[in-house]
């Protein structure tokens, strides 16, 4: 896979964290009047201050993001790798892979090193871009940063927001899910994580 930069999602790819992320949206709209139901079905793959932003009043959303970081940091080493995780990431040469969240630096930071996964070299964060999730400027970004053409890139996702984001940035996207139907717009969905070296192969011997 050494010719084909990877670009991999954190939270529900490399990372569970879903009982985590979870817990503390809930305990936030229960001490904000908030729907947790509804924020749970669309928070996937987005950032906190652009779910804030659907689900809040105007005047509590500083106080909510707050409070959504706070909680989660907390709680950042309660995570586990996905399966396959630490072997795919262990295959991938140095300086052909990178991360892109829409978590903060700080909370993928800690979460990666609670679930024993290496920080990659580049990591594109909430932090670190004007637009979220579906917008396309992380995983550009992040391919700019490899010296990489976005085109030959794939991009390894597991929300509908990340998968949108890839494809309008125009790589390779494999969708992470159990259910192809789940993530319609990934160029092909896998159920494992085992499963992306075959189709990273497979993609850089059509290039």
């Amino acid at each position: 896979m050494a010719s084909v930069p990877v670009l991999f999602d954190i939270d529900g790819t490399l990372i569970d964290s879903r009982l985590v992320v979870a817990d503390a949206w809930r305990d936030v709209a229960a001490r904000f009047g908030a729907d947790a139901n509804a924020i749970l079905l669309t928070c996937h793959g987005r950032r906190d201050e652009d779910v804030v932003a659907e689900f809040f009043p105007r005047d509590v959303r500083a106080a909510v993001v707050d409070l959504i970081a706070t909680v989660e940091q907390d709680r950042a080493s309660e995570v586990s790798a996905m399966a396959g995780a630490r072997q795919l990431l262990a295959s991938l040469p140095r300086g052909m892979w990178a991360a892109v969240t829409s978590g903060s630096r700080r909370l993928m930071t800690a979460r990666l090193r609670g679930a024993g996964l290496p920080v990659p070299e580049v990591l594109i964060t909430a932090d670190d871009v004007r637009f979220g999730k579906p917008h396309p400027e992380g995983y550009l970004a992040a391919a700019a940063l490899l010296g990489a053409e976005i085109e030959r890139s794939v991009v390894v996702e597991d929300s509908p927001a990340g998968v949108a984001a890839g494809k309008a940035a125009g790589a390779f996207v494999v969708g992470f899910a159990t259910n192809p139907s789940a993530l319609p717009e990934a160029d092909v969905v896998v159920s494992s994580l085992a499963q992306v070296v075959d189709v990273v192969q497979a993609h850089r011997c059509l290039r």
